[in-house]
């Protein structure tokens, strides 16, 4: 299925909130920086969590961890701006020591809960060899979403800080060997270049076309190529509202505008035959 994510109003008196959960700053603009894009341009409210600020992502022995920290936080948030975002939380674990255990559980369990998303978006935590920050967030989020953030008797003492148990309707894991969900994002590259740009701590310098050329060379495409440019995730439904295809919302407003169209013209065309007949009985 290739689809685009738009902004239907979800079922719910929530609302359309998004919470991307991933371990390391820049790992959202790699993955699904055109997702988030489209996402936020349609109006949904996209909030960025990140589990780790990055602190060992450099080989200058020269930068202190706290100072690279600062500084990636500082990029992503930077990034969040390009992608429309205006929400980035930092839980600043230790990079490459993130552990699948009670404490990330409890945090990520408040986090869904305060955010309050209908989508997360997260590292695909089965896909094989990879950062283990990576699996590990992956694999901690898809708990924290169920059956974790929904039930009551787990951190119970959130409740106490106003916080409820939350459903999440929809996952959508990124970095999957196993696609089922397309995002045509197109008309978003711009905007994920952008974004990836202000990595500089990370990224290979170049200018936007040279970076747009290499994305396009790199391209994620459904149906072998019927998608001039896709991000592809493994999705996941948990009932409620999911992420609804963008076509089809289109289809449906334009059969209702041509609807409502054609019982204007009737409504006129009865007013001009009474017009017509109470003339002709005038006369």
């Amino acid at each position: 299925m290739t689809s685009a994510i738009t902004n239907q109003t979800p079922d719910t008196t929530d609302p359309k909130r998004v919470l991307v959960v991933m371990a390391h700053p820049d790992d959202i603009e790699f993955t699904c920086g055109g997702t988030v894009s489209t996402l936020a341009e349609d109006g949904w409210e996209v909030v960025f969590c990140l589990v780790t600020s990055g602190d060992k992502g450099t080989k200058d022995e020269t930068l202190a961890s706290h100072d690279l920290a600062a500084l990636r936080e500082a990029e992503q948030e930077a990034a969040a701006r390009e992608l429309g975002v205006y929400r980035c939380i930092f839980l600043r674990v230790p990079d490459g020591f993130v552990q699948d255990g009670p404490e990330l559980r409890e945090l990520l369990v408040r986090t869904i809960r305060e955010v309050r998303p209908q989508i997360l978006i997260t590292w695909d935590g089965y896909r094989g060899f990879n950062h283990r920050d990576h699996r590990t967030v992956g694999l901690v989020a898809l708990d924290a979403v169920f059956p974790l953030s929904r039930n009551p008797h787990y951190f119970p003492e959130h409740k106490a800080a106003g916080l409820e148990p939350h459903k999440v309707n929809t996952v959508l894991l990124a970095g999957t060997n196993e696609p089922n969900y397309f995002v045509d994002v197109g008309a978003q590259l711009g905007k994920k270049v952008d974004a990836l740009r202000r990595h500089a701590s990370q990224v290979t310098p170049g200018t936007r076309e040279e970076w747009l050329k290499r994305l396009r060379q790199r391209q994620q495409s459904a149906d072998r190529g019927a998608v001039p440019w896709a991000e592809s995730f493994r999705r996941l439904h948990f009932g409620g509202t999911s992420a609804p295809n963008r076509q089809a919302v289109l289809k449906k407003l334009a059969k209702e505008a041509a609807e409502k169209a054609k019982q204007t013209e009737a409504g006129e065309q009865a007013e001009a035959d009474t017009a017509v007949a109470e003339a002709r009985a005038g006369g």
